[in-house]
């Protein structure tokens, strides 16, 4: 992907502990949720109201957010479903976030002991928590073993508060095959997607995987495949099992898959188009809006309102605003209409035949995301960074723009922040 910055990059390091990588959320009325303080809730906007929800604050140390957040509701002898967060932070990190659980006293909670999970506030509420309400994320991260400390803040004030919003590569997959899984998807080619999932090794490093990737794609045979897949692979294996009882019927295999993880597939299609325009425009030069250009107001404190979006004209203020396509899109750019083209789909292909759980209607986001606060504390050969960027934005991607960082992170995708 093409880099917003031109100027010289340092190596550095990150995510060699999770004390490194900091990641404080934003609440949705601006408050930063600060690693190790308890909140009430009129501190976030909110107040106490009678229901069957609590409210929480979580901290947690080396978690995911659902697995942390799956320990806790098994503690409250609640399932999954009943849990609700505005926001995914990665295991590689020590942060923070809004969260809530459906019948379960805030007392329980708050009395819960979990290694590496705290409790920063509890209360009850009358409803859920949603994905996405959150204002952004602060993060303050450690940077070990930099060549140049210095370059780092030069190349943070050259990008004069914007930065490319390119979806991050751990969207993708750690595979690298999850756009080629979703085109298969979205053409209705069920098994071409089941077995890409399946069988492709081309960025596959565990040897045992390799080997029995590459004897399922010669042999087909589902049933003797469950006896030499590796057990780490959970979820290929609950296709295969499934397979080897109804061998030709792929879709219904698909959906042996979480939602979550089969939507991801689909999600790599919009989010490798929008990419591809970003850099498109990068090359181009077109960085600042020009007139026609769909643009959103700056809004505080969830950096932009993505739900007032018009067209720039001369004199106006805003942030260019891109399409990440789905069969609702009612304007796709002359660069999104080819992409379509090359790729033999059309926005109607995101309505997928026989599995409407994974249909996408299309959204907006924007092309350049703003940061704020950036600050570049000096610490020898590692120096610590800190930033706000707004909600779906990826720190990876904003760090990449000021040095080539290594992750010490092994065999752990980066989750959506």
């Amino acid at each position: 992907m093409l880099r917003l910055s031109k100027g010289k990059r340092a190596k550095g390091a990150i995510k060699g502990a999770p004390e490194d990588f900091k990641v404080e959320e934003i609440s949705s009325n601006g408050t930063t949720l600060k690693i190790g303080t308890s909140y009430r809730p009129e501190q976030l906007g909110l107040e106490e109201r009678e229901g069957n929800f609590t409210i929480f604050v979580m901290q947690k140390t080396g978690w995911n957010t659902a697995h942390a957040l799956k320990s806790i509701a098994q503690k409250a002898n609640r399932g999954m479903k009943s849990i609700g967060f505005a926001g995914t932070k990665d295991r590689i990190s020590q942060s923070t976030q809004l969260c809530s659980i459906f019948g379960a006293e805030p007392d329980l909670i708050r009395q819960i002991r979990i290694k590496d999970i705290q409790i920063n506030g509890a209360w009850k509420y009358d409803s859920k928590i949603e994905l996405g309400m959150l204002a952004g994320n602060h993060f303050t991260i450690t940077v070990r073993n930099v060549s140049d400390p210095d370059s780092i803040a030069k190349n943070a004030e050259a990008l004069a508060g914007l930065f490319p919003n390119y979806f991050g590569e751990q969207r993708f997959g750690s595979r690298k095959n999850n756009f080629d899984v979703g085109l298969s998807i979205l053409k209705g080619d069920f098994e071409g997607a089941v077995m890409t999932f399946l069988t492709d090794t081309s960025n596959e490093t565990n040897q045992e995987a390799i080997s029995a990737r590459g004897r399922l794609a010669e042999y087909h045979d589902f049933t003797e495949a469950l006896d030499y897949f590796p057990t780490y692979l959970r979820y290929e294996r609950s296709i295969l099992d499934y397979l080897s009882k109804s061998e030709r019927n792929f879709a219904n295999a698909l959906k042996k898959l979480p939602r979550s993880i089969a939507l991801m597939f689909v999600h790599s299609v919009e989010d490798t188009i929008f990419n591809s325009e970003l850099e498109t425009m990068i090359k181009e030069g077109h960085t600042t809006p020009r007139n026609g250009d769909l643009v959103c107001p700056q809004e505080q404190p969830r950096f932009y309102d993505l739900s007032n979006t018009s067209r720039y004209e001369p004199g106006k203020q805003g942030f260019m605003v891109g399409n990440i396509l789905g069969y609702e899109t009612e304007e796709p750019t002359d660069f999104e209409k080819g992409e379509l083209e090359r790729l033999g789909l059309t926005p109607e292909s995101f309505k997928v035949k026989g599995m409407s759980e994974l249909n996408c209607r299309g959204a907006k986001r924007v092309l350049f995301a703003p940061f704020s606060g950036f600050e570049a504390e000096t610490n020898g050969e590692n120096p610590i960074l800190s930033f706000s960027l707004p909600s779906g934005s990826y720190a990876t991607v904003f760090l990449d723009e000021l040095l080539e960082a290594e992750s010490q992170e092994q065999g752990q995708a980066e989750e959506k922040i």
